[in-house]
């Protein structure tokens, strides 16, 4: 067939079979149960957020006067529209959770001791640039929920000593919420904060595969 060919004709000069191989053939240690998958459920809900928010954004129209429209035409005129964008925004959540279980895990089997700490921290940023995903992502539909929980959300920012005022012009774009404010939070939520996200994510693999899985409680 034409794609075993091609299949071939690639495998040849870059040894892919080789490589699945690996991978597929790495020890997993004998302790390994259930808890240890906390991780991977939650790299499949990340991965279940990237395809539904790929398809959002194919409809939303990030302004003030077609947000919310756009939202509810999604919602009620697209055909699996209202199902696609309930994934989306309960796996969100479903994200936040995972994550945070997934740190809990590995803290109390002390897995983020010796020499895994680097680790430790790049999960952590992972946690942070979550949060960061479901605060961006809140304001997205424009209504007055999300409107006013953005203003507290950027209020508070607001308030750190010092910097304060200079976060919250930054993430405003100004001194109050609009369409800056609108196209800001999408531009990080689907370009800025996914880049990080899957640098992240990358460094967290490979130092899993570099130091292997840590021993048992």
């Amino acid at each position: 067939m034409m794609t075993e060919r091609i299949y071939n004709w690639i495998d040849e000069r870059l040894q892919i079979k080789d490589q699945i191989k690996e991978i597929l053939d790495h020890p997993v240690p004998p302790h390994v149960n259930f808890l240890y998958c906390f991780g991977g459920i939650t790299f499949v809900l990340i991965m279940l957020q990237v395809i539904t928010g790929i398809f959002l954004t194919m409809y939303y129209v990030p302004s003030p006067d077609h947000a919310y429209a756009s939202v509810e035409y999604i919602s009620k005129e697209v055909a699996f529209g209202r199902l696609i964008r309930g994934m989306h925004r309960i796996g969100s959540s479903g994200v936040v959770i995972m994550v945070v279980v997934h740190l809990l895990r590995v803290y109390f089997h002390g897995a983020y001791k010796k020499p895994r700490e680097l680790n430790w921290m790049v999960g952590v940023g992972l946690l942070l640039i979550v949060l960061t995903f479901g605060f961006t992502g809140y304001l997205l539909p424009w209504d007055q929920k999300a409107y006013w929980a953005t203003v507290v959300g950027t209020k508070m920012a607001g308030s750190v000593p010092v910097i304060g005022e200079f976060v919250l012009k930054a993430l405003r774009g100004g001194n109050d919420l609009g369409a800056v404010t609108l196209t800001r939070f999408y531009s990080l939520h689907i370009w800025f904060l996914p880049g990080v996200l899957f640098a992240l994510l990358g460094a967290h693999f490979f130092m899993i595969r570099k130091q292997g899985i840590s021993g048992p409680l």
